[in-house]
């Protein structure tokens, strides 16, 4: 820590700050449900005032960790949401899931539904996405005369995943820019996590979990299935419906592995570093999106509409990623840092532990994925050096703790259980409880990558 810049020179000082910014940002929340953008700027002002704080270190510390955050993926979160919004209206969201069931037989509905979530959570929010899919779940239930649980415990948790770890999602893509990640590799590497935490899910849902919950479908829901072939609605094709999620993706990771193999001046190497930009690879998507486009009324919307929804999304995960940053920045210019980093190197601690457990408390105490998987990444990011973690690493490793566990203080429990039609017994057992498996299997997986040497 250069002493110029240091916010804070005294260890104690600064640890007894550390912790207290962290226990005063989770008190506003859990305790006075204040809104998390609020919670996050009070505690850091309050750190201004802090008897030997230096003032004009504290305030550039701000300023660069909120700007240099925003400047490097403020424009792709917001056209990730409008890809988001494109996809929710043109139908292509009733595309992937029929070719999900295709691939692997309207027989087994449960594992077609959990592939089906970890695709869309890439692209969409989880509980818009279960909105969507929920008459399915009930109809598909209703006709292979099974439980909801059984259908929807998988597709539940894999959401959660893909959403919680898996860039150009909001959440982990502010993750990954706050602790410097690879985003082509955070990719590669969270895709694998998720699909091992998947189908750990549908495990738990198929046969653990589902039989023992015995909500049956409602009638209301069980006229409509996304299934069924309707000449109106004029659905866009297979691949047209999923290029708008893997074609970004596939530039990305491709721009990524051609840091591996090619000589920084190769001019595919060249050409990559901008069509795999993130912002150049999401425009991409966009107009994919938009190619899907087949009434009137949707071309009319696409101009104003869809993108005045995707900026109301996006506001609020904007400026909390922000002020992430700015914590981040604020806490690598104090001792404290190197204290924490330190403690767990004395204690033998595997460091990739830490990002977990603060994903953890910060989803269980907020009830929200998005605010655990920044709030884990701001607080690792200046100890990456320390704790010996690569930014992929520490990112996936918080992501993971991020999806745990899902209970009565989630928005998103609430409106999987809700339209589940299972009491809160029942959520939680069903619907946390895949969240703490996924999450955990998830982790493990990488933890194992991690150890390996690949991330």
């Amino acid at each position: 820590m250069d002493s110029s810049t240091a916010v804070l020179t005294s260890p104690l000082i600064a640890l007894l700050a550390f912790l207290g910014v962290i226990i005063l940002l989770l008190f506003l929340i859990a305790k006075w449900r204040w809104h998390v953008f609020l919670a996050l700027l009070v505690p850091l002002l309050i750190f201004g005032v802090i008897p030997g704080v230096e003032q004009n270190n504290f305030i550039d510390a701000f300023e660069t960790g909120f700007g240099s955050t925003l400047g490097s993926i403020g424009v792709v979160i917001v056209l990730g949401s409008i890809i988001a919004e494109a996809l929710r209206h043109t139908g292509a969201i009733q595309t992937i899931t029929r070719s999900m069931v295709r691939m692997v037989g309207s027989t087994r509905m449960p594992l077609a539904l959990t592939l089906t979530g970890l695709v869309l959570g890439i692209a969409i929010f989880a509980d818009v996405a279960y909105v969507i899919l929920n008459p399915l779940v009930h109809s598909a239930a209703k006709m292979m005369g099974t439980t909801v649980a059984v259908m929807s415990v998988g597709l539940v948790g894999a959401l959660q995943l893909t959403h919680a770890i898996v860039p150009p999602t909001p959440g982990p893509l502010a993750a990954a820019a706050l602790v410097g990640a690879d985003i082509g590799a955070t990719i590669m590497y969270g895709s694998i996590a998720c699909l091992v935490g998947a189908l750990s899910g549908w495990i738990y849902g198929q046969y653990i979990i589902g039989p023992r919950i015995k909500t049956m479908p409602a009638e209301k829901y069980t006229g409509e299935n996304l299934l069924e072939d309707d000449p109106k609605a004029n659905l866009p094709g297979v691949f047209s419906s999923y290029a708008p999620i893997a074609v970004p993706i596939l530039l990305i990771s491709a721009q990524s592995v051609s840091r591996l193999f090619l000589e920084q001046d190769h001019i595919i190497r060249t050409w990559l570093a901008y069509i795999g930009w993130p912002v150049m690879a999401l425009s991409v998507g966009v107009c994919l999106a938009y190619r899907n486009i087949r009434t009137p009324e949707h071309r009319k919307d696409s101009k104003n509409a869809w993108v005045e929804d995707a900026l109301r999304v996006s506001a609020m995960i904007l400026v909390v990623t922000g002020l992430g940053g700015s914590l981040s920045e604020v806490l690598k210019a104090t001792p404290a840092v190197d204290y924490i980093a330190g403690f767990f190197a004395n204690y033998g601690l595997p460091s990739i532990l830490l990002p977990f457990v603060i994903g953890i408390i910060g989803n269980m105490i907020t009830g929200s994925t998005t605010v655990g998987v920044i709030t884990a990444a701001a607080l690792v990011a200046p100890m990456l050096g320390t704790l010996g973690l690569s930014p992929e690493a520490a990112m996936l490793s918080g992501a993971c703790g991020s999806v745990i566990i899902k209970y009565v203080n989630s928005s998103y429990f609430w409106v999987c259980t809700s339209l589940s039609g299972f009491d809160a017994k029942d959520g939680i057992l069903g619907y946390g409880g895949v969240t703490l498996v996924g999450g955990i299997t998830s982790f493990m997986t990488v933890w194992a990558m991690w150890a390996a040497g690949f991330i």
